[in-house]
């Protein structure tokens, strides 16, 4: 329902006593609101006391007959579209995973940009938007490849910390998710959250074996890359 008590405040005083003058072509809540801001304003309408009677009745008709035809809008509408209307819920809303876990997934230290973009991918995936979730692989890959270089440039060749070098690399990207990808195509669609206990397991898998396959992964390096990689292993 308008708010006329609002929407009086920002009248002229002519303009109110327009709204009292002519109160046959306005409707009762209106001009009952413009009797209180000119009461406000200490230039109370001498019409008031004849015409506010029968305008407070007919402004409750109003009111009675317009949350009736709201009530009758919402039946009508389907389950889905009457919930987004009223903020609930159901099991009809579908289940993604919050702009806060897709930002925290991309930048623990046991997952990185890649998990957080597999999440939002999984997001895309199921509200049906196809083309974007293989732009947004697209992106995945091409942001990893070029961020690796960039990182690994930084690490080996510049001297940065490992430490700034994996938050450069994953921070960046977990930004892109929720401020400009999820904004772009999810916006307000309303949801509920999904849990996040099976990314954890699949990420805790994941670290184990990393942890199996490093060594072996080492020894293939070359001489100056691996001594790199082993004194890193050996700062606290």
């Amino acid at each position: 329902m308008e708010d006329y008590a609002a929407k009086m405040l920002l009248k002229t005083d002519a303009a109110l006593r327009e709204y009292v003058t002519g109160h046959a072509q306005y409707r009762e809540a209106a001009v009952l609101a413009a009797f209180d801001e000119l009461r406000r304003r200490g230039q109370p309408a001498p019409e008031e006391a004849a015409l506010r009677p029968g305008m407070e009745v007919a402004a409750a008709n109003q009111r009675t007959l317009d949350e009736a035809a709201e009530a009758e809008r919402r039946r009508a509408l389907p389950p889905t579209a009457a919930d987004a209307t009223t903020g609930e819920t159901d099991e009809t809303t579908p289940a993604l995973y919050s702009p806060m876990a897709i930002v925290l997934f991309s930048i623990l230290p046991v997952s990185t940009m890649i998990t957080g973009g597999v999440l939002m991918g999984m997001n895309l995936y199921r509200l049906g938007k196809k083309r974007a979730t293989l732009g947004l692989a697209i992106f995945v890959v091409a942001y990893f490849f070029a961020g690796s270089a960039l990182v690994n440039w930084a690490v080996f060749q510049q001297g940065l910390s490992p430490i700034w070098g994996v938050l450069l690399f994953n921070l960046p990207a977990a930004l892109i998710y929720v401020l400009w990808i999820w904004p772009r195509y999810i916006g307000s669609t309303n949801f509920r959250s999904r849990s996040i206990i099976a990314p954890i397991l699949v990420c805790m898998l994941i670290v184990w074996g990393a942890q199996r396959i490093m060594p072996y992964l080492i020894k293939q390096q070359p001489k100056e890359v691996r001594e790199q990689l082993e004194r890193m292993q050996k700062q606290p």
